[in-house]
């Protein structure tokens, strides 16, 4: 079978490879699910992977199949699977368990290990192939009717996690109600973060740098939230001006735009970082107030990244209520089709000169 593979460590290595179909045989106890693929989505993490900024390739492997937002269908099951059959849509979770005890209670995402797993990115093959095999535990079934969308599950999870774990951790105030969110960032991860919130009931202003209109911004209004360009007016200055926010989801790869978050806090408020930064970017910021302010303010910050199984099936649920209140919003969302394997180049091209995509993804089968 057809593979999308890079050589970890060599910049600009993305490649076709052929590779054994694999069996739900190789799965130990009867567990195994063979998933023919059907689509794939990419992102920033794997464009930084062919840039070899990080990654590594299975053990006795010299390249690492990439893509970690996975949808397919199952082709066959092992005897002891009984909770998927085939004809079922599914999505594969991304990270495996490694040693720590976090791993062996299933929440693999908040491991300990130095060393970590994950399909696509690092010691583990990924999905854009035409088959994958995976054990049943870390193969979510989707609903029939997100067969169109089942594709964004898998970025829609850091959503879920971050602001699941934003209510968390203020069960300690016993009643947190947040009224007034913000997000940062109008790329996929929050324009679904604006999604998420807004089923929630929540009144959002998202802030992108770009001019509105345009079609990020429409997608956000549509959904009865405000977009703001940080062009107009800064995060900072909007709070001060319009009132501070009980949650901030930032989404932006920009890290300096942390600290002008931190400053446009509620009290009681929790900041979500969902960017992976690798720069070496400096800011110069007031330390003592924003120090202060988060003491006396009983203020939170938190990062999300990855997800285990929990969030991959809210996910799907709150998906499956955006289809019932929004139609085809999140089908918008799917702004960049690359039809076939062969054509990896032209999922690397939408992934680098970004001009007018969402999210852009190989249409396998």
């Amino acid at each position: 079978m057809k593979a999308i593979a890079v050589k970890p460590g060599v910049p600009g290595s993305v490649h076709l490879v052929e590779m054994p179909r694999p069996s739900v045989e190789e799965v130990p106890k009867g567990r195994g699910v063979l998933v023919k693929v059907l689509r794939v989505g990419v992102d920033g993490t794997d464009k930084e992977i062919n840039s070899a900024e990080y990654g590594a390739a299975p053990e006795g492997e010299d390249f690492l199949v990439i893509g970690h937002e996975g949808f397919g269908v199952v082709e066959e099951v092992g005897p002891a699977v009984s909770d998927l059959k085939p004809g079922d849509y599914v999505v594969a979770t991304v990270r495996r368990p490694g040693g720590s005890i976090y791993d062996l209670i299933g929440t693999n995402d908040m491991t300990t290990d130095d060393q970590y797993f994950e399909r696509g990115i690092n010691l583990r093959h990924g999905f854009l192939s035409e088959y994958y095999v995976e054990d049943a535990e870390f193969v979510v079934k989707i609903p029939r009717g997100l067969k169109n969308v089942g594709v964004l599950l898998e970025p829609m999870t850091v959503v879920q996690k971050g602001i699941t774990q934003a209510y968390e951790i203020q069960r300690r105030l016993r009643v947190w109600r947040p009224r007034r969110a913000a997000v940062l960032g109008a790329g996929t991860i929050g324009l679904l973060a604006t999604l998420v919130l807004r089923l929630k009931g929540i009144e959002v202003v998202t802030f992108g740098r770009s001019q509105r209109p345009y079609l990020n911004s429409d997608l956000i209004e549509e959904l009865g939230a405000q977009y703001v360009s940080t062009e107009d007016i800064a995060v900072q200055d909007f709070a001060v001006k319009n009132g501070a926010f009980d949650l901030i989801f930032e989404a932006t790869g920009f890290s300096p735009i942390v600290f002008d978050a931190m400053q446009a806090l509620e009290k009681n408020g929790v900041l979500v970082l969902s960017s992976v930064t690798g720069g070496d970017r400096k800011a110069e910021v007031p330390a003592d107030k924003i120090n202060l302010d988060f003491v006396l303010g009983n203020r939170v910050m938190v990062g999300t990244v990855n997800a285990n199984r929990e969030y991959f099936e809210s996910g799907a649920k709150d998906m499956a209520a955006a289809v019932l209140e929004y139609g085809d919003w999140l089908e918008r969302l799917l702004t960049h089709p690359v039809h076939g394997l062969e054509n990896y180049e032209q999922l690397f091209e939408a992934l680098t000169n970004g001009n007018g995509v969402i999210k852009a993804f190989c249409e396998v089968a």
